[in-house]
């Protein structure tokens, strides 16, 4: 044990993960029936104790405006009753979708008569790590129930009161179906040393994801023992082409930038073609000081826009690290670019993998952006508020993952099984 983890701690987490297994077992042979019937009755019981969750939300939320917590992770921490029920629709339509769970992914006939089928399994055991988003309490059990996983979660301490009273929902639901509360439990109260149990629990947990800002992601996958899908930061960047259509650039970027800063689908880099610059600009750089946006322009940008006389404007000049910087708040990185080439290497340099955006009505310009961009997603004319898994249709998200092994983009149902090989057979040897 390293000296941030007592054995004490880890073999409680262990156990704990042991225990999610054994009622695992139970869930993944239950019926697509049972499950979603399971799923309907949790959003119902999330609604009936919205109450609840909200006072201890407000709770939680005080505490974190006392501690001087910014304005995008406030906005993440909020789970009041219409977020509580939005995501009790989220679990509903997580209980519309197609069960993957026993589903064929391929199969042949061997020469010898063998039939080969591959078909999809619940990865066991999945271990989640976050920060003060208690609505990803109820997207995670949510996929992980329906795709028959047992799930532990270390959601902090910002959200302590909130998760606590969202999963003794959770657990009353689960009891009233014959399941064991284990399949969906915490390790919060083991505080930062849950977390690193979590981490080093190989042959306990099966899959580790993290989900929150670039130096927790950091931390787990550099520590961790168990096997991780990193979910990325979201430095994402929006271009405006040179034949760009700049009545549709300003609302997509005003929204991605706008309409929620704190989370890792909003907009953080603005480049502009500089063909465009000197009209675009001006535009958007006062609609964004009329949302109290703080503005960080490359020297170029800089120029172009303080020659304009903007009401409350905020501007500052770009430094190297603000490239690479994800803000989670009203800031904002805007950048000319000579081409098209130069937006690409720009982005690809600096991009955390999670999302980039082309506003453009040049088909081939379009053509090379999605082929040459390295993302998990790209969008072409809208904003990349979009990259989550609701919009996709996924009912909810465990993430977004920015990796390039099993999983890639928003991480529903399918993500959460990976596959078993059956073969077939009538006494066959092999020769």
């Amino acid at each position: 044990m390293t000296d941030e983890l007592s054995e004490k701690t880890f073999a409680a987490v262990c156990a704990m993960a042991d225990d999610a297994a054994c009622a695992q077992r139970t869930l993944a042979r239950s019926s697509t029936d049972l499950k979603n019937g399971l799923l309907l009755d949790v959003a119902d019981a999330l609604e009936d104790h919205a109450a609840d969750i909200e006072a201890a939300n407000a709770l939680d939320m005080s505490d974190a405006a006392d501690s001087a917590m910014s304005v995008g992770l406030l906005d993440r921490l909020r789970f009041d009753a219409d977020r509580i029920a939005s995501t009790a629709e989220g679990v509903r339509h997580v209980a519309s979708l197609p069960d993957p769970v026993g589903t064929m992914v391929r199969g042949c006939n061997l020469p010898n008569g063998m039939r080969l089928n591959q078909v999809r399994v619940p990865i066991g055991v999945v271990g989640m790590i976050y920060e003060a988003r208690p609505n990803v309490t109820v997207d995670v059990a949510a996929l992980c129930l329906k795709s028959g996983n047992a799930v532990l979660l270390r959601g902090g301490h910002a959200a302590r009161r909130t998760n606590e009273a969202t999963l003794g929902v959770i657990a009353r639901t689960l009891a009233d179906h014959g399941f064991d509360s284990s399949l969906v439990a915490s390790v919060d109260a083991f505080g930062r040393e849950g977390a690193t149990a979590l981490m080093q629990a190989r042959g306990h947990v099966d899959l580790l994801v993290p989900r929150g800002g670039a130096g927790l992601i950091r931390a787990v996958v550099e520590n961790a023992k168990v096997p991780v899908i990193e979910t990325g930061a979201g430095n994402c960047h929006i271009y405006v082409d040179a034949r760009g259509d700049l009545t549709k650039a300003l609302p997509i970027v005003i929204n991605a930038k706008t309409q929620r800063v704190g989370v890792c689908n909003a907009a953080e880099k603005l480049l502009v073609h500089r063909d465009v610059a000197e009209e675009f600009l001006p535009v958007v750089a006062n609609e964004l000081s009329r949302h109290g946006v703080t503005i960080h322009a490359d020297e170029a940008s800089l120029a172009i826009i303080t020659a304009v006389g903007i009401d409350d404007l905020r501007i500052v000049p770009a430094e190297a690290a603000d490239w690479d910087t994800e803000y989670l708040d009203y800031e904002i990185g805007i950048r000319v670019v000579d081409d098209l080439d130069s937006a690409i290497d720009h982005i690809n340099a600096h991009s955390t993998g999670h999302t980039e955006a082309i506003v453009s009505e040049d088909y081939s310009a379009i053509e090379e952006f999605t082929q040459r961009i390295d993302s998990a997603v790209v969008m072409v004319n809208a904003s990349t508020r979009f990259t989550d898994g609701g919009m996709f249709g996924l009912g909810a998200e465990l993430g977004i993952s920015t990796q390039k092994m099993h999983a890639r983009g928003p991480m529903g149902l399918e993500e959460l099984t990976t596959t078993k090989w059956i073969g077939y057979g009538t006494g066959q040897i092999r020769p």
